[in-house]
């Protein structure tokens, strides 16, 4: 997936994870399932000329591929993706109009993105603290390529990822996965620059001490 901002990988500092970087590249590789008539989420960001009017039917094929892209790898599950697609277009109806500058309407999308996903994270949490949660495999989430070992790292990520606070989840799967800067993690996270490194740093030390003796 592209970063957010077109921009190449972040080099600004922030809490790196050494044990498992190869795990989380494998999780990066990871396309959604092809949706008909949505562009690939791979695209560049599309300059205003050419933006289509802001009608939901275009924004639905061009931008829907790239909200499950995001929905996708922040919730670790394919069974979830369409609805938060559904819910994020939902959104639209009642806002994107607000949106003045049509090149803004895809980091626009991804913020929806973002929040729709931070809710199901917030009640899949609640489901797994009631006992309530079906168990659930990542093998969807996991590039074809991967060997058995890698798989079973991939795994461990997603099961250390779905006992964190949502807030720090979707910081640090921000960072880490789909690869943002620290300004863009807070900007698609609704935080401070502050919070969004005091969220990442602390999920990076819940997936650190996880990791400690691979």
């Amino acid at each position: 997936m592209s970063h957010l901002d077109g921009s190449g990988p972040p080099s600004d500092q922030a809490p790196r994870m050494p044990r498992d970087q190869g795990a989380i590249s494998l999780i990066r590789l990871v396309p959604p399932d092809p949706r008909p008539e949505s562009s690939p989420v791979s695209s560049p960001v599309a300059t205003a000329e050419a933006l289509p009017a802001l009608d939901l039917d275009s924004l639905f094929r061009r931008y829907s591929a790239y909200v499950a892209a995001i929905a996708y790898r922040l919730l670790g599950r394919d069974d979830e993706v369409d609805d938060t697609i559904q819910e994020v277009f939902l959104a639209a109806v009642r806002g994107v109009h607000a949106v003045r500058d049509p090149a803004a309407v895809r980091a626009w999308l991804a913020r929806v993105t973002v929040r729709a996903a931070r809710q199901r994270l917030r009640k899949r949490r609640l489901r797994t603290f009631l006992g309530l949660d079906e168990p659930t495999t990542y093998d969807a989430v996991i590039d074809r390529s991967a060997t058995a070992e890698q798989r079973a790292l991939v795994a461990r990520v997603y099961r250390v990822l779905d006992g964190l606070p949502a807030n720090q989840r979707i910081a640090w799967s921000l960072r880490y996965i789909e690869g943002e800067a620290l300004e863009d993690v807070a900007s698609l996270s609704g935080c401070s620059l502050a919070t969004a490194k005091r969220r990442i740093a602390a999920a990076a030390q819940e997936i650190e001490e996880a990791f400690a003796d691979v």
